[in-house]
């Protein structure tokens, strides 16, 4: 039984990445569930069964949420330039559906980011007079650096990543107050990867991604994958997927801190730093990484998340 709902899960996750991939796209049932591997007819009722939403709602509540982050991180752009981005073909469509999920109208909704927007700023400027950031040049990786007065963050720096492909073990809903699932989660995937003999690679790394911004996206639908870095011919199997980590440019901050910090750190990578640069976040995933394992209640973590130039 455990071997087939596992199947299930592996081939719905296959379909989750091929939409998170192709979000402006128009996808049919069809093409979907060949796939996903199941007839037409059984592959929506396992979808809505493993995810909690039929395709279509699934679907259109993605682009809804990809819209509103947009609207937040980039408010110069046009609604209609957001709206064709996330797939929505007619605008109309967009705001009555925007409407309905947000309870809000798409352009008030802007409205208010604009003015969160500046007030972050304002409250940036004054928070960088206590912490305060500057950049510099660091011969050594002939890159530019930010130095900081926050103690608990050790460098920050923009790279530019290379493709990375992960096996992953995804979950639904955050695992905050939730560690027993955590660890579960985090066991599975550590076995799958001893089982293939990974664990010894010399560029293993374990991160945690992001799918999802947890301003805009409801706590039981955030997606989290628990990753680990694998050959990119590697196959997996049963509940654990695969997928790639596109390249780009990414703002890399490192940290040492315990848990009640990641809110902190995260607080100060968006309230912060990117109001004093010259950069925005680029949709894509964002991660941490964990270069080692805590000593005590001490994290080593590095946050990733893709940047682009204004």
């Amino acid at each position: 039984m455990q071997t087939k709902q596992n199947h299930y899960i592996r081939n719905t996750n296959k379909v989750l990445d091929y939409i998170d991939k192709n979000l402006e796209k128009s996808f049919s049932l069809e093409e979907l569930s060949l796939i996903a591997n199941f007839s037409k007819f059984h592959f929506r009722r396992i979808f809505i069964a493993i995810v909690g939403e039929s395709p279509f709602q699934y679907i259109v509540r993605l682009r809804l949420e990809k819209s509103a982050s947009l609207i937040i991180s980039q408010p110069h752009k046009s609604l209609s330039e957001i709206a064709y981005q996330c797939g929505f073909s007619d605008l109309s469509i967009f705001s009555r559906s925007f409407k309905k999920h947000f309870n809000t109208t798409a352009s008030f909704y802007k409205k208010e980011a604009i003015q969160k927007s500046n007030n972050s700023q304002t409250n940036s400027n004054i928070r960088h007079k206590e912490d305060k950031i500057a950049p510099y040049f660091c011969p050594a990786s002939k890159t530019i650096k930010w130095t900081s007065t926050m103690e608990i963050i050790k460098n920050v720096e923009v790279r530019t990543l290379s493709k990375m492909t992960v096996a992953y073990n995804r979950s639904l809903g955050p695992y905050k107050g939730n560690n027993e699932l955590y660890q579960k989660h985090r066991g599975e995937l550590f076995a799958w990867a001893a089982s293939k003999e990974l664990m010894g690679n010399e560029d293993f790394k374990y991160l945690i991604v992001y799918h999802d911004n947890p301003k805009v996206t409801l706590n039981d639908t955030q997606r989290m994958s628990l990753c680990v870095t694998i050959p990119k011919e590697t196959e997996t199997d049963g509940i654990i997927g695969k997928m790639d980590i596109e390249e780009g440019k990414y703002v890399v901050c490192q940290f040492e801190m315990s848990a009640q910090d990641f809110p902190k750190a995260w607080d100060w990578i968006y309230g912060q730093w990117f109001p004093t640069n010259n950069y925005v976040p680029d949709d894509k995933p964002y991660f941490e990484l964990y270069p080692e394992q805590p000593k005590g209640e001490i994290f080593k973590v590095e946050f990733y998340v893709p940047v682009k130039a204004i």
